[in-house]
């Protein structure tokens, strides 16, 4: 086979995306590449402001974007969802589910309710838009369904993540069990698996404080190399899951760690 420019496979220019989360830590970079890469976007958040400010930014590089203030939080609004950019664009050709939740607190301290609300934003919401998107793209014979899961799907937490490890965990399931199901429909179905990268949420980790220091040092001792993820080192993994160049790549978790989950 000879490619007359291999970097073909990875453009995504003209593909329709929804991006589920997109005013949280990775919905906002999915967007940022997604946009710059040339997709139209439908931009899915709870919050108002923060939903508007990133669509704002994508506009503002010359991305067509369409922004819905909603979670994907029942059948109703992912089929919603998905009408909306069939309705705007005229297809869905990438699915990036960057919706979800973290609770931290020990087993025997954590409300079972605080529980099901993880479970319910990180697997149950995932499942619901990644049905609705499904129905979609095997009208069209294709499609790129990239969910978020975590390293802590992996790996266990020293104490308080037994929600959020037990959500990834199924969410590594659900992507497993979706790629083999999907896999001769044309549909591909992969995750994103990141340890600790610079977002609002964890700013506090970069910081030149005492704290943030000796946290940090800690942490890298098991990250062989030796850094915290940036923004940017989920952008390639992203580009790939989403593009042509994964056709034949499905059912896998991308670890996005650094080597963490290698040692």
């Amino acid at each position: 086979m000879t490619l007359s420019n291999p970097l073909d496979m990875f453009t995504v220019r003209g593909k329709t995306a929804l991006i589920t989360g997109a005013s949280g830590a990775f919905g906002m970079v999915a967007a940022r590449v997604l946009a710059g890469a040339g997709c139209n976007l439908v931009l899915a958040a709870g919050n108002a402001s923060a939903l508007a400010e990133i669509a704002a930014e994508c506009r503002s590089g010359g991305a067509e974007v369409t922004e819905v203030n909603t979670r994907p939080d029942s059948a109703e609004a992912c089929d919603a969802l998905v009408a909306k950019a069939v309705e705007t664009f005229g297809a869905l050709d990438i699915l990036v589910v960057a919706s979800g939740m973290n609770k931290v607190a020990k087993i025997d301290e954590m409300a079972p309710e605080a529980f099901l609300q993880v479970m319910d934003a990180n697997v149950t919401q995932g499942w619901l838009i990644a049905r609705s998107a499904t129905v979609q793209m095997k009208k069209q014979g294709s499609g790129k369904i990239v969910l978020v899961s975590s390293a802590r799907g992996l790996l266990g937490h020293p104490a308080g993540y037994t929600a959020y490890c037990a959500s990834k965990a199924a969410t590594d399931g659900m992507v497993k069990a979706l790629g083999c199901e999907l896999g001769p429909t044309g549909i591909t179905v992969n995750a994103i698996a990141p340890t600790v990268f610079r977002s609002p949420l964890t700013a506090w980790m970069f910081a030149d404080t005492d704290e943030a220091k000796a946290v940090r040092a800690n942490f890298l001792t098991r990250i062989p190399k030796a850094r915290l993820g940036e923004p940017e080192d989920l952008a390639g993994p992203l580009l790939f899951l989403a593009s042509k160049a994964s056709d034949f790549y499905t059912g896998h978790i991308l670890y996005a760690d650094g080597g963490y989950t290698a040692g």
